[in-house]
């Protein structure tokens, strides 16, 4: 198997059913397009998830969004088994709701993993509104995929910037700072985190985190905690972003994603120029990040990668 075939844990979907309703950037392919475009860029198996826009944009059915959202990932898991994998959507902030959601994607549909959005109604993942949800997953040991979610800067400032640029980012970053003020990582240590975009702005601001945090040797190991956590390299593949990412994370927390189809084939492509050109990682590493990791995490692709011609 050439060493960069591989494993992507940040790949979008949506159900056609909603594609008419629900306002993209771009359009999410078919499924062969999709397949096709994964070739293009060595990509064997991907992870499947939904934005946040599928659950803004029908606000009042959210339970039935999520339901048939999970169908269709699951329904291109059985078509594709070696290519797709999925993390359910949840009906949040409808706990009821996402804690059924939690026992039919897992037992019924038998999906990979759970996926959160970094805060839903102006609520971050830490709010005590979402620690049923934290305990059942805790529970369960699963593995869960946090994206941010869908947010714009307030008009007065002005910015002048599409959202994409900072507003993702922070917002990611906020919700890993909310887990840690309120403890829930510290209450889950069995939930297996992997956040977005190499955890937006929290390499950077490590320091500053666990200065605020870190009470003497009877509280949390902050640090202990966020290298506990995993972190994507969807759109942060350039040396600025993986440089501050390597002074917090082991490599084998470290996973490969693209974020198709918003990152589209040609920008990918560059970006994947970057990450074949940084020096930080040995060839061990790299294999690693580009598929060992994922596969460990997610066991059933080991043989489908190895296997690859």
């Amino acid at each position: 198997m050439p060493d960069e075939w591989r494993i992507d844990v940040h790949h979008h979907v949506l159900p056609p059913q909603y594609v008419d309703t629900t306002p993209m950037p771009v359009r999410v392919p078919d499924v062969d397009a999709q397949l096709e475009q994964m070739e293009r860029v060595h990509i064997r198996a991907a992870l499947t998830s939904l934005t946040p826009r599928v659950l803004d944009a029908h606000p009042d059915r959210l339970r039935e969004v999520a339901r048939r959202c999970n169908e269709f990932q699951a329904g291109l898991v059985q078509t594709h088994p070696s290519h797709f994998g999925a993390f359910a959507l949840l009906p949040l902030p409808d706990v009821d709701g996402a804690l059924d959601e939690i026992a039919y994607a897992l037992d019924v549909l038998k999906l990979d993993g759970v996926g959160l959005f970094s805060s839903s109604n102006q609520r971050y993942l830490g709010d005590s509104l979402f620690a049923p949800v934290f305990e059942e997953l805790n529970r369960r040991r699963v593995t869960v995929f946090m994206h941010p979610a869908h947010c714009c800067a307030p008009d007065a400032c002005n910015l002048r910037a599409p959202d994409h640029i900072v507003e993702y980012v922070f917002d990611t970053t906020r919700a890993i700072v909310n887990l840690l003020f309120e403890r829930t990582l510290e209450a889950n240590r069995d939930v297996r985190m992997i956040v977005s975009h190499a955890g937006g702005a929290v390499p950077y601001l490590t320091q500053r985190i666990s200065g605020n945090l870190q009470r003497g040797s009877e509280g949390p190991d902050i640090k202990g905690l966020l290298r506990g956590l995993y972190y994507d390299v969807a759109s942060a593949m350039n040396p600025f972003a993986l440089r501050s990412l390597q002074e917090l994370a082991d490599p084998t927390h470290v996973l490969w994603g693209s974020d198709m189809p918003f990152v589209q084939v040609p920008r990918l492509q560059a970006e994947i120029d970057e990450w074949e050109a940084y020096d930080g990682f040995n060839a061990d590493e790299r294999a690693a990040i580009e598929h060992g990791n994922a596969a460990r995490l997610f066991p059933r692709f080991a043989s489908s990668i190895s296997s690859h011609p």
